[in-house]
């Protein structure tokens, strides 16, 4: 049995049957509860979903480019990974430089009207393909804020320097292993404002015990079809990486939740996954070969017995 997995299920099912009705900021409308943990052990496999196919190389280019202190989706383009164009694109959109048609509530529309939504995707095409081609353009509208990678090596302090939290996290790892306070928090509330999305995964913790590292994260905000797969994978790497730069074994990945929701656009697909058995969970292989984490490329990154069943797709509540 998939234990590391079987934990997201019933929490899914947890939900599906005992969250209330709330409304949201992207007018879908949830099923929400308030409060909600999970433990996955990662000695015991890497806790990517079975159940449907969660692309992991969009996670890893993601979690390196939060590394690298990126806030460009230049970046991400790069791999292929789309998965924060709609915000670039919804700025972009909004500004004096767009002459396309009209995309007033498009994430809402796009999901309602086929026609619209072709118009949609063919404007974000043209709109990433510029990103990826045009330097000038991309700095212009490609910059999301402040957001997860400035926060995490880039945080702006009142006097007008910066900290680097996660070189500082792991310097305090290696030398003072039982602190209280290994932390590293991406919410500034100073800089929300600016930020294209502030932060749902909000503060993360570091804890070492008998050699090994684990991490607990609090998520403000989980949507639990489509973000938190992602979500956990992405943190389960971070703890395998960061215990690799500080010569440490992996423990276990603590995800705590404040507002955990399902999309009312999800409710089928989540009805799919929960019918579906777990396969084995697959594990993690880094080859690395000495490297600093921060010069890790996405190609040094893999998976071992990875055999998700088929791929269920759902819209993105923008």
């Amino acid at each position: 049995m998939n234990k590391n997995e079987q934990q997201y299920l019933d929490f899914a099912k947890h939900v599906m049957e005992t969250g209330h009705f709330k409304d949201d900021r992207t007018k879908t409308g949830t099923k929400s509860i308030f409060g909600y943990q999970m433990r996955f052990d990662l000695t015991e496999n890497f806790p990517i979903l079975t159940t449907k196919r969660v692309p992991f190389k969009l996670i890893k280019s993601e979690l390196l480019w939060f590394l690298k202190g990126d806030t460009n989706i230049q970046y991400l383009l790069k791999y292929n990974n789309h998965i924060w164009d709609e915000w670039a694109f919804e700025s972009y959109v909004k500004s004096a430089d767009y002459t396309g048609p009209d995309m007033t509530d498009f994430g809402l529309r796009s999901q309602e009207d086929a026609e619209f939504a072709e118009s949609y995707q063919a404007e974000k095409k043209k709109f990433t393909d510029q990103i990826l081609e045009d330097d000038d353009f991309a700095a212009k509208y490609g910059n999301l804020g402040d957001v997860y990678g400035k926060q995490w090596r880039k945080w702006q302090t009142r006097e007008g320097g910066f900290i680097d939290q996660i070189k500082d996290v792991i310097a305090q790892i290696k030398s003072n292993p039982n602190s209280r306070r290994l932390i590293v928090s991406a919410w500034n509330p100073e800089d929300v404002p600016s930020m294209a999305l502030p932060p749902c995964h909000t503060m993360f913790q570091f804890y070492v015990r008998e050699g090994k590292l684990s991490c607990q994260l609090y998520q403000r905000s989980g949507d639990i079809f489509l973000g938190v797969p992602f979500n956990i994978a992405s943190y389960a790497l971070l703890t395998h990486l960061i215990a690799y730069e500080t010569g440490l074994e992996v423990g276990e990945f603590v995800h705590t939740f404040g507002d955990a929701h399902i999309y009312q656009n999800h409710f089928d697909q989540i009805e799919t996954q929960l019918s579906r058995t777990p396969n084995e969970g697959p594990q993690l292989e880094l080859d690395l070969n000495g490297k600093s984490i921060f010069d890790v490329e996405v190609e040094d990154i893999k998976l071992k017995g990875y055999e998700p069943q088929g791929a269920i797709k759902a819209p993105v509540a923008v």
